[in-house]
Formats: C-alpha cells, sequence, structure tokens
C-alpha cells in the first residue's frame, strides 16, 4: 500500500522544501526514541518521508507513482512484467538484476530475492552552540566490524536543534552479497554561557544600570557573528525585549530570525548618600 509522506509529515502537496524541512525537524523531535513519549516506529516513518520529499526527483517519480515508485515502470525503460530495468544495475542498488531475471526464466516462482542490509551504526557528534546555528562541516571517523576504518565529512546544517539525527545512507556497517546499513548521527549542541536558541530567534540576557535604563546608552553583546553593538533606549523598563533583526537562526538562504535581548533592570543594595539624595529628589518629582 503507498503510503501518504505529505500526510505523515503534516504538509500539503504544494509545501516548499522548507516547509518540509521544518515539518519533519518538528516530528523527529517529537518522535525522537530517546525522549520519554517518543515512538521509534513515526521516527523513522517521519525519517522516510523527509528523504522522499526534501529530494526533486524522487518527490516528482513519488508525486506520480506513489511509495512505491522505485519498484513500479516510472523512467519508462519497461521490461518484462512492466519492471523498470533501466533503475538496476549488475550487482548495484537494493535489487539485483539477476534475481530479477531469475524470478522469470529460472522458475522463481516467489519473486525476486531482495538483499540482505547490513547493520545499521549510531554515532554521536558534539559542535558548539554557534555551529549549530550557522552550520559547519566536521570530520568524524567511522568505525566498522566489517570494512575497517573511514574518515567522513558530516556537513551540519544551519539552525539544526541538540538530540536531532541525521542519516548517511549506505555508510552503516557492510554485508556480504548484500547493502550496507546506515548511519544514523546523533547531534550534541554544547550550552552557550549567554545565547540561548527558542524556534528560529536566539535570546540573551543583558544586565543594565538603573541610570542607564533611564538615560539610555550603548552597549556590546554577545551574538553567533560575534560582539555587537546595541542602543538601550532612554526609559527601557525591566523585562522588556529589545529585537535585533536578522542576527537569530537561518530558516532560508535569504531569511533569519531576530536576536532578542531581554533586559535586566539591576538595583545597587547599598547607596551612598549622595546617591539616596539624588533619588529622594526624583522622588519629590514623582518619578
Amino acid at each position: 500500500m503507498s503510503k501518504d509522506y505529505y500526510k505523515i509529515l503534516d504538509v500539503s502537496k504544494s509545501a516548499t522544501k522548507e516547509e518540509i524541512k521544518k515539518a519533519y525537524r518538528k516530528m523527529a523531535h517529537k518522535y525522537h526514541p530517546d525522549k520519554k513519549d517518543g515512538d521509534e516506529a513515526k521516527f523513522k516513518e517521519a525519517n522516510e518521508a523527509y528523504t522522499i520529499l526534501s529530494d526533486d526527483q524522487k518527490r516528482s517519480q513519488y508525486d506520480q507513482f506513489g511509495s512505491n515508485f522505485q519498484g513500479s515502470g516510472a523512467s519508462g525503460g519497461q521490461g518484462f512484467g512492466g519492471f523498470d530495468f533501466s533503475q538496476f544495475t549488475q550487482g548495484g542498488g537494493d535489487i539485483d538484476l539477476n534475481d530479477i531475471l531469475g524470478s522469470f526464466f529460472n522458475g522463481g516462482g516467489g519473486g525476486f530475492r531482495r538483499k540482505r542490509k547490513g547493520r545499521d551504526i549510531a554515532v554521536d557528534l558534539e559542535i558548539e552552540f554557534k555551529d549549530s546555528i550557522l552550520g559547519v562541516t566536521k570530520k568524524i571517523t567511522v568505525s566498522r566490524q566489517q570494512g575497517g576504518k573511514e574518515d567522513l565529512n558530516i556537513n551540519v546544517p544551519p539552525g539544526i536543534d541538540a538530540g536531532e539525527m541525521m542519516r548517511y545512507q549506505g555508510k552503516g556497517e557492510p554485508v556480504e552479497d548484500g547493502i550496507s546499513g546506515d548511519l544514523y548521527i546523533k547531534i550534541h549542541v554544547k550550552k552557550h554561557p549567554s545565547l540561548r536558541k527558542e524556534g528560529v530567534h536566539i535570546v540573551t540576557e543583558q544586565s543594565v544600570k538603573i541610570t542607564e535604563a533611564l538615560l539610555g546608552t550603548k552597549m556590546d553583546i554577545e551574538s553567533v557573528d560575534g560582539k555587537l553593538t546595541i542602543k538601550i533606549p532612554e526609559g527601557v523598563r525591566h523585562g522588556e525585549i529589545l529585537r535585533v533583526k536578522g542576527k537569530g537562526v537561518p530558516y532560508t538562504t535569504t531569511n533569519s530570525g531576530d536576536l532578542l535581548v531581554k533586559v535586566d533592570i539591576k538595583t545597587p543594595k547599598k547607596l551612598s548618600k549622595k546617591a539616596r539624595k539624588a533619588i529622594e529628589e526624583l522622588q519629590s518629582e514623582g518619578l
């Protein structure tokens, strides 16, 4: 039975690549097996849907032929029984051409035989907070029981969340006369001392003196791009959010979220006589 990948990710058939990516991340976060209420089956289903819909060619074939398109005559090079032999190579892919021919010419009434698949490998990758926002390429070494070690360059996309899984097809354990398993990379993000991610925005807190809050000032704050000078407006209130546009998480090639600065006005525990007198004068004026 054909699967409805759009329904699985809860997106429309006209959804953009970015909408599909966002929906997948939401599903992966919700159903991740490591979570208390996770669901491994739904997590794998969401991953399968994203693998197809994020690839233009696979999505086009899926839209035309459904989730069984890889075994259909979608490419037009059809042979016996409607099989599209142009999709298969001698000894390559998920299905061996010799197995297909054997099912027709060697009395194989049970249909073609699928190749065995090797064991999947799971590894952990820790990255800096900045790299989780802007994206980064990391080199890792994969150790296999069969096939030895291999160095891989892993392209971590911008905006990835801690706990997300990246899948590299065919990079797991090889198996004789079969298909290699997959490599799953679980992302861990180091905590930043002053920044945190909330959706497509980055949030930070900035301590402000009473005098700075009353009179306004300029301050240097931390961002993923380094130091950034912002203006603290005159009369700013405790808990007020100042917004720096475009300094958050990139969610398309041309758009990013914002950097949100929460103002924390610090009140001194002790006042000098001069400071107390000045404040009392303000109080007498009703301020």
